[in-house]
């Protein structure tokens, strides 16, 4: 399963953690999915078969700053077609890259981009 995911470190800034095709460039699918609710700190927009989904950090992460880390996907079928809500998505696609962002997170410096989590 593909899509999506960008959040930030303990020490690093926003990154692409996740795209959905190897070598792919998701700035601009990214920005088209969340044009508009660039400020709302939890939100699911549908917008035609794409889902832009953002949630802070289920385990209360903060960066250094001490600010709530958020995590941002874009979601496509079949996966974005169960989510209707934040909590849906907390439910069921923080699962999927939990282990991996438990790994990352306190890391120096962001890991490379992968296209299947």
């Amino acid at each position: 399963m593909s899509f999506i995911w960008a959040t930030r470190g303990r020490t690093w800034g926003f990154r692409f953690l996740s795209t959905e095709q190897p070598g792919q460039d998701p700035l601009a699918r990214y920005e088209q999915a969340f044009d508009g609710v660039r400020d709302v700190p939890a939100v699911v927009r549908r917008r035609s078969r794409v889902l832009a989904v953002r949630f802070p950090d289920p385990e209360g992460r903060r960066d250094r700053s001490g600010r709530l880390i958020p995590h941002e996907f874009v979601l496509t079928p079949p996966l974005s077609d169960s989510v209707r809500s934040v909590e849906d998505a907390v439910a069921q696609v923080w699962p999927l890259v939990r282990e991996r962002y438990a790994e990352v997170w306190e890391l120096p410096k962001a890991p490379a981009a992968v296209s299947d989590v």
